[in-house]
C-alpha cells in the first residue's frame, strides 16, 4: 500500500504527546512490513522540510496553528497525484475535514474528543474554534470509517452521532523491549516513596489535583516525595502552587520538578516510582499507565474517559472521582499505608501491561487499511 498520513506533528516535534508515539509507533511498523508511507505535518524551529524517519517519508510544511489551512492546498497541488491508496486523517483537535476533498479512500484515527475541557486548556477564543470544529464532525465524516483507541472514545464518537458500525478500536499500546516487567520491591523504614506525575505539563491535565493532595500527607509520610516529569505551559503556575502549599522551601523540596526525560530513561525513572498519577480531565488512553505498569508501578488516575480504559482498578491501579481532592488523597494514604495492597497491585500491573503490544496493532491497523480499500474497489465494480 501507497499511504498518506496527516497529523499536526512528528514525534520530533518538541510538542509531540501521545498521538505521536501512536503514530510512529504504529505507522513505522507498518512502513517495515513493505508499505509506503508519508507522513505530512507542520513544522517547527530547525526541522527539515523532508527527511526519512522511522522508515517514513515525513514532510513538513507551515505552522503549528495554522497547519491545517496548508492539508487541503497540498492535496489540491501535489498529493492527489501521488497514487497514494489510502489518506490516513489522524484526528487531534482541529480535524482536517479529509472527507470534503480527498478523493481516496480515508481511514480518520480518533484518540479523544477535548469537548467542554478544552477551553480548561485554551481559555474561550481559541477554545471554542476547537469546540465548533468538534461539532461538525458527525457531519463531515458520517461515512468515514475511523480507528479508535480506546471503548470510551468509540462511544463517545457514538454519542457525538457518528456510527458504531464504522469504528474499529486499536488500543494504544507499549514498545515491550524498552521496559523491565518486573516489580521492585518498594517497602521497608528507610524506603522513599515516590509519587511520579509523567506527562506534559498543560492545564487540562490538572497536575494541580496532586499537588493538593498531596499536601495533607506531608507532615503523615515525611520520607514521601512527589517527582513531577514533562515540561509545559503549567510548570510556573505549579511551582508557584508548591510554594503556596509549603510543600517546597528554602529547605525542603517536597516537589521535584524534573524536566523532560529522554525515552532511555523513561523506564528507569517510572520503576522508580511507588505510584504513577495521572490526574487529567479526558484523555483517549493514556500510554503513560501501561508504560508505569510495565515498569511494575500501579497507577493511580481519575475515573474519566481514556484513563479508565488504561486502569484496572483494584488490579492495575485504583480510580478516583476527577476533581475530588479529598478522594485522590484517601486513595494516596490506602496504597502509602498498605503495603499488601501495593504489591498486589504491582502483580497486576505487571499482567495488565503484558496484553498491549505495538506489533499487534499495527497488524490490526494494517488489516483494517487493506479492508477499506477493497470495500472502495468493490463499491466502484
Amino acid at each position: 500500500m501507497n499511504i498518506l498520513v496527516l497529523n499536526w506533528q512528528d514525534r520530533l516535534n518538541p510538542l509531540a504527546g501521545g498521538a505521536e508515539t501512536h503514530l510512529h509507533e504504529i505507522f513505522s511498523r507498518v512502513a517495515a512490513a513493505g508499505h509506503q508511507v508519508t507522513l505530512y505535518c507542520s513544522s517547527f524551529d530547525g526541522a527539515r522540510s523532508e527527511e526519512l524517519l522511522d522508515g517514513m517519508v515525513v514532510l513538513r510544511e507551515g505552522a503549528r496553528n495554522t497547519f491545517n489551512f496548508y492539508v487541503p492546498r497540498r492535496y489540491k497541488n501535489d498529493f492527489r497525484y501521488r497514487g497514494f491508496d489510502i489518506v490516513v486523517d489522524d484526528i487531534n483537535k482541529i480535524p482536517f475535514f479529509t472527507p470534503l476533498y480527498v478523493r481516496e479512500p480515508i481511514l480518520a484515527l480518533a484518540h479523544h474528543l477535548f469537548g467542554t475541557s478544552i477551553f480548561a486548556e485554551a481559555g474561550l477564543v481559541a477554545g471554542s474554534y476547537v469546540y465548533s470544529s468538534e461539532l461538525l464532525l458527525p457531519y463531515i465524516y458520517r461515512t468515514t470509517p475511523f480507528a479508535v483507541v480506546s471503548d470510551s472514545t468509540k462511544h463517545e464518537l457514538i454519542e457525538k452521532g457518528l456510527p458504531a458500525e464504522n469504528m474499529a478500536v486499536i488500543p494504544n499500546c507499549i514498545n515491550r523491549a524498552q521496559f523491565p516487567f518486573t516489580a521492585h520491591v518498594q517497602h521497608g523504614d528507610s524506603f522513599t516513596p515516590i509519587i511520579a506525575y509523567f506527562g506534559r505539563l498543560k492545564r487540562y491535565k490538572s497536575v494541580h489535583h496532586l499537588l493538593e493532595a498531596f499536601a495533607p500527607l506531608a507532615d503523615e509520610f515525611p520520607a514521601a516525595k512527589v517527582h513531577i516529569m514533562g515540561k509545559g505551559d503549567a510548570e510556573a503556575g505549579l511551582r508557584e502552587l508548591a510554594l503556596g502549599l509549603g510543600l517546597n522551601t528554602a529547605n525542603t523540596q517536597r516537589v521535584e520538578f524534573l524536566g523532560f526525560i529522554p525515552e532511555e530513561h523513561k523506564a528507569e525513572m517510572l520503576a522508580a516510582a511507588y505510584c504513577v498519577v495521572n490526574p487529567s480531565m479526558k484523555e483517549g488512553w493514556g500510554i503513560i499507565n501501561i508504560e508505569a505498569n510495565a515498569c511494575g508501578t500501579p497507577v493511580i488516575a481519575a475515573n474519566v474517559p481514556g484513563l479508565r480504559d488504561a486502569v484496572q482498578h483494584g488490579e492495575s491501579g485504583l480510580l478516583y472521582e476527577y476533581g475530588n481532592i479529598a478522594s485522590l488523597t484517601d486513595v494516596l494514604r490506602r496504597i502509602l499505608l498498605d503495603s499488601t495492597l501495593h504489591q498486589h497491585l504491582q502483580q497486576g500491573a505487571l499482567r495488565f501491561a503484558q496484553r498491549f503490544d505495538w506489533d499487534v496493532s499495527a497488524h490490526r491497523m494494517i488489516e483494517e487499511m487493506k479492508r477499506i480499500i477493497a470495500r472502495r474497489k468493490n463499491s466502484q465494480n
